[in-house]
């Protein structure tokens, strides 16, 4: 009997990106429990099972969708609950339990080094655990940081409890999760109360671009006065980035510059740096400076696409990634150049990694798409909910933007249990999602199967 189940446990965590995504779903699960609690509630009560695992689903995938605002429902005790969940998801529980396996010197098998180079992208075995302690001490570095920069605003303002809203607002930031205690000026304001203020709108845009650029990035940027030299994809993530920040600026810039009910209100220097600071947040982080449930259709919908994308891989982020855009974009223009192998920046891409860049995209477009039809679908009539706000609703949840334009808040059972799902599948990858369900690993074995040909295009 015991033989039987050590079987099946092994079978179960067979793969490494299976038992990262189990990973996912053990602390989502300890922490709907947690926030279930009556002490986690202001009010001393229960909070019902569906709402607390909204909660912790999106904290855990560091998305920022919410049902309750964060202060003015949750206890301190609950507020503690949902930042440790951001941390655990923005690095990985994977990641966490291998530095402190490292750090208090105990020596870590082939299989916990494999689970380590999964969780953190390494590029093999060896480096696994150099990477880990980097990903681990780079991000205390960047949310102490942070957290010192913001208490300049928040400490003068609040007092001691400056500091916790400080070391709060940068943990959500790094990860891109995008939960904010502000609610206790007005409830879901986030960060409106302080559009131009650049110690505060300033620090949170660097806290997100540094958690979004990725820690294989970072491990470069680092190195880059030794060695003078970047990767390949080191060089795309940048530049996709900053394409993507351009991008978001311009369509905030030139479509709510005059809208009355976001920015039309405001200084020009008010809509400068709330259009910059929105479009840096839809890398996957979750907070605005202006009011996003007034967006006009147009803005809900390029900025639906602009959120899909995310950040980078191996990063506090979600989304499809900024590298998979590129390989998509660049396959396009090699194919209309009638080249048979897509070419970045000089240098040929590997067919398997078009094809995963594919299947990624194709999977999320099929996800989103079905979430925004259930929630127009089972909200339409009752909420007058658009097509272009449920299409950007299921963008943030799928990109873990977080960023909502009042549907969440609305959201029936259903249109929950879709968000919750598309949290969960953006933050794990749709294909570890898909390949975590394989009955086996794939094999290097080459099949000899004949060639068919259809006719496309």
């Amino acid at each position: 009997m015991m033989q039987n189940f050590d079987k099946k446990r092994s079978r179960l965590f067979a793969f490494p990106a299976r038992t990262i995504m189990i990973s996912f779903v053990l602390v989502i699960l300890v922490g709907s429990v947690l926030l279930m609690l009556p002490f986690s509630s202001k009010s001393r009560e229960f909070t019902g099972f569906l709402d607390a695992l909204f909660t912790a689903t999106s904290a855990t995938c560091v998305t920022g969708l919410i049902v309750f605002d964060t202060f003015t429902h949750w206890s301190y005790f609950g507020q503690v609950v949902i930042l440790s969940l951001i941390q655990v998801g923005g690095l990985g529980l994977v990641t966490l339990t291998s530095f402190i396996s490292m750090a208090i010197g105990r020596k870590m098998g082939l299989r916990s080094m494999q689970l380590a180079q999964e969780s953190v992208n390494s590029s093999g075995l060896e480096t696994a655990g150099n990477m880990v302690r980097m990903v681990v001490k780079t991000s205390m570095a960047f949310e102490l940081l942070g957290a010192l920069l913001l208490c300049i605003t928040f400490v003068p303002q609040y007092g001691l409890e400056g500091v916790w809203i400080s070391v709060f607002l940068s943990v959500s930031a790094f990860c891109n999760a995008g939960f904010d205690i502000l609610g206790r000026q007005t409830p879901y304001i986030s960060l409106c109360n302080y559009n131009g203020n650049l110690m505060v709108t300033g620090v949170i845009m660097a806290l997100i671009i540094a958690g979004g650029l990725g820690f294989y990035v970072w491990q470069e940027l680092f190195a880059y006065f030794r060695t003078k030299k970047l990767s390949l994809h080191t060089r795309v993530v940048l530049i996709v980035t900053g394409i993507l920040i351009g991008a978001g600026f311009l369509v905030f810039a030139v479509f709510e510059w005059n809208n009355p009910a976001t920015m039309g209100g405001l200084s020009w220097y008010e809509k400068f740096t709330g259009a910059l600071f929105q479009s840096v947040t839809l890398r996957t982080a979750g907070f605005n400076s202006v009011p996003t449930d007034s967006f006009r259709p147009i803005t809900e919908i390029l900025s639906g696409l602009i959120m899909l994308v995310g950040a980078a891989p191996g990063s506090t982020a979600g989304g499809i990634k900024v590298t998979t855009l590129a390989v998509l974009m660049m396959t396009i223009v090699s194919v209309a150049r009638g080249r048979d192998d897509t070419i970045i920046l000089k240098r040929r891409i590997n067919k398997e990694t078009v094809y995963k860049s594919l299947t990624i995209i194709l999977i999320a477009i099929m996800a989103v798409a079905t979430a925004a039809g259930v929630m127009v679908g089972t909200m339409g009539e009752s909420h007058s909910i658009t097509g272009s706000q449920s299409f950007f609703e299921a963008c943030s949840a799928f990109a873990t933007v977080g960023i909502s334009c009042g549907v969440t808040g609305m959201a029936n059972i259903p249109s929950k249990i879709v968000l919750i799902l598309l949290m969960f599948l953006g933050r794990v990858g749709p294909v570890s999602f898909v390949l975590s369900f394989a009955a086996k690993p794939a094999s290097n074995k080459k099949e000899v199967i004949p060639e068919g040909r259809i006719m496309v295009g």
